[in-house]
């Protein structure tokens, strides 16, 4: 058993008022914790200290379906964003204070043959093992000096600081709701479409 996600895309007209425009449950999102973590501030066990659109509540002013399947007894966690909020969003930056305790980034040879970050794990054994070998001590990813890195088997583990990027990113499987937003704004205006989420 968990949560679920559910929600609506709205969008104002001239006359003021919101209209459910299209429901949430049609793109078919699966549960994504980590992803509704950095989103909407509920679900993962990252750490994410600041969630771009963090439990903002429900607006006084939803659209009527929305009312009707969002503020129920087993609702909880509500949130919203525009899209003009959406569109600002900077993917890169970070959503903690500073490195992931037990998380590291992967870097692997990119097509330009540069290194590029590949994934975010949490540290394999080996990994903290090599570290510890390496630095002296028994560290956590968050603890390794500065610049510090594990090189092994032809990757390269640095400490990461956690950004949406890395667990939301906008071009993923949310990439069809911004899209959405997107050509709903262009109807509307950035500030008449919103996206209004809640779990249970």
């Amino acid at each position: 058993m968990g949560a679920d996600i559910d929600g609506a895309i709205e969008a104002r007209g001239s006359g003021g008022g919101w209209e459910t425009e299209v429901d949430l449950l049609d793109f078919g999102l699966v549960r994504q914790r980590d992803a509704w973590e950095c989103l909407f501030g509920f679900g993962g066990g990252l750490g994410v200290e600041r969630p771009l659109f963090d439990r903002r509540g429900l607006p006084d002013d939803v659209s009527e379906p929305v009312a009707d399947t969002g503020e129920g007894e087993w609702q909880h966690s509500h949130s919203y964003a525009t899209w003009a909020e959406v569109a600002a969003v900077d993917w890169d930056g970070p959503v903690c204070d500073g490195p992931d305790y037990t998380r590291v980034g992967v870097w692997r040879p990119g097509p330009d043959g540069g290194l590029a970050l590949d994934e975010v794990v949490w540290a394999p054994v080996e990994v903290l093992d090599a570290a510890e070998e390496l630095f002296g001590e028994d560290l956590m990813p968050s603890e390794w000096p500065p610049g510090g890195e594990v090189r092994l088997d032809g990757a390269v583990y640095r400490p990461v600081v956690l950004t949406p990027r890395m667990f939301a990113p906008p071009d993923g499987s949310w990439g069809s709701v911004w899209a959405a937003m997107r050509e709903l704004a262009a109807v509307y205006g950035d500030e008449n479409v919103r996206l209004v989420v809640w779990f249970g």
